[in-house]
C-alpha cells in the first residue's frame, strides 16, 4: 500500500510533518510519499520555486525513513490536477492498493476538485482529523462517507481504492503563512520547522523579502 500527501510545502514545517508520520503510523505502511504541488488549482502560487521546495524537503527526508518524496507534480506543466496524479500512480501501480491523505478541511471541498469523483475510485481517502473538524453531516459528501467509510485499516488492504478512512492526527498551530511573514520581517521562525530546513532558507535567504 502507498500513501501520498500533498501540498505547496511553502516551506514545509512540523504541521505538515507530524501529520504524515501520523498517517504513516495509523496505516502500518513503510512511509509516506509527500507529494509537491507545482502550481495549485485552488489557491494561490507558491512563494518559493518548485526547486526551492523541493530542496526543502530532502533536507527533512535526508534522515527519516517514514518519509518519502514524490515530485511528479513539479516536473508537469500546467495547473496539478490531483486525479492526474492519480492516474499516472495507478498506471505504474496496478491494483496495488493507494492512499491519498487529506484534511478534513480539503475534503469538506472535495466536489470543487477536478473530476472529483473520478478520485474516490482511483483511491482511498484518508482523512486526517483534528479536534473539533466533524464529518459533513448533509449532502454529497455525507452519504460519501456513509457509503464508504471503513473503521478497520485492514480493510484499506483488501481493494485498490474505494474507501474512506479517518485518522487521528496531531492538532498543531502552525502554517506556512505564518513562517513566511516571521521571516520576511527578519524575526525567528525556529521550532516551528526542522532545523535543517530554516539553515538552509538562511543561508539562500529565500522568503527574506516576504
Amino acid at each position: 500500500m502507498i500513501c501520498i500527501l500533498g501540498g505547496t510545502f511553502d516551506p514545509v514545517h512540523f504541521g505538515h510533518l507530524r501529520a504524515a508520520l501520523d498517517v504513516q503510523q495509523a496505516l502500518g505502511i513503510p512511509c509516506v510519499h509527500l507529494l509537491p504541488c507545482r502550481t495549485p488549482p485552488h489557491r494561490e502560487a507558491p512563494q518559493a520555486s518548485p526547486e526551492q521546495r523541493l530542496a526543502l524537503l530532502q533536507a527533512v527526508v535526508a534522515d527519516e525513513p517514514a518519509l518519502a518524496i514524490d515530485s511528479r507534480e513539479l516536473q508537469r506543466e500546467g495547473p496539478s490536477w490531483m486525479v492526474d496524479t492519480l492516474e499516472s500512480l495507478r498506471s505504474e501501480r496496478g491494483d496495488e492498493p493507494l492512499c491519498l491523505a487529506l484534511g478534513m478541511d480539503a475534503f469538506a471541498g472535495l466536489e470543487s476538485w477536478h473530476r472529483w469523483q473520478d478520485i474516490g475510485a482511483l483511491c482511498h481517502l484518508v482523512v486526517m482529523q483534528r479536534p473539533g473538524n466533524p464529518w459533513p453531516a448533509r449532502g454529497t459528501l455525507a452519504e460519501w462517507v456513509r457509503q464508504r467509510r471503513v473503521e478497520d485499516v485492514n480493510a484499506l488492504d483488501g481493494r485498490s481504492g474505494g474507501c474512506i478512512f479517518g485518522v487521528k492526527v496531531t492538532q498543531m498551530d502552525i502554517s506556512s503563512t505564518r513562517i513566511r511573514a516571521l521571516l520576511a520581517a527578519g524575526r525567528s521562525a525556529r521550532y516551528l520547522a526542522p532545523d535543517a530546513v530554516l539553515e538552509r532558507i538562511q543561508q539562500e535567504k529565500w522568503y527574506a523579502n516576504g
